[in-house]
């Protein structure tokens, strides 16, 4: 095996890691009750009135993220971005597993959920830190924003600002419409915006020191 091909392979394993450490965060964030990620209020929401289940419904969203890039970069995109479809299979499944995994976990205190939703903000954090440093393929989410600042003259970072508040006002009114009162996004969602990517961000600068090939 080509160092080129080790090199992808160690790349993909890492890919792999951040997003199962992201699915338990989600996972964690979910059974603090204090609200989700911007990025899972959607899914979260969907699942408290449909049958589906919060990591189906991730699945769902990222296919409708990915048929977004592909209409907004038309000629533009690159099949490659196509690998984002078995990543968000692989993290719907897996954030179902976190959910299962941590329903045993009971608190009895509002410091309780704190302590829960931020363990949740921290593995999301590691998660997304672990997803760039891998840089192979990004979340369809991601993906979307990176998309709309191809086309826009936009920076990076006002429209992730921008895309996350969309989907939490989306995830209140399906919310409020679909089970007459808001769920899933408290005060524990806008923790999440704000932490995660300062979080990330540091994490980033301490990971920029380690090189994939000293794996």
């Amino acid at each position: 095996m080509s160092k080129l091909h080790v090199s992808l392979l160690k790349r993909y394993l890492l890919l792999l890691t951040g997003l199962s450490v992201m699915a338990f965060g989600v996972a964690f964030s979910i059974k603090a009750s204090l609200g989700t990620s911007p990025i899972s209020s959607v899914p979260y929401v969907v699942s408290l009135f449909t049958p589906l289940t919060v990591g189906t419904a991730t699945i769902i969203m990222h296919c409708v993220f990915i048929l977004m890039q592909i209409l907004i970069l038309r000629k533009n995109y690159h099949p490659i971005q196509l690998m984002q479809l078995p990543v968000a299979v692989f993290f719907g499944y897996l954030t179902d597993f976190g959910v299962w995994a941590v329903q045993g976990i009971s608190y009895d205190t509002y410091w309780q959920q704190w302590i829960l939703c931020l363990i949740g903000i921290f593995l999301v954090a590691v998660g997304v830190s672990l997803e760039v440093k891998a840089g192979v393929v990004v979340l369809a989410g991601e993906g979307v924003v990176l998309a709309i600042c191809q086309v826009l003259p936009v920076k990076f970072g006002y429209m992730k600002v921008g895309f996350d508040v969309t989907l939490v006002v989306i995830a209140c009114v399906l919310s409020i419409v679909f089970t007459g009162q808001l769920q899933g996004v408290r005060e524990g969602t806008v923790a999440a915006a704000i932490m995660v990517g300062l979080i990330a961000k540091q994490l980033g600068k301490l990971l920029s020191h380690w090189k994939l090939e000293e794996i």
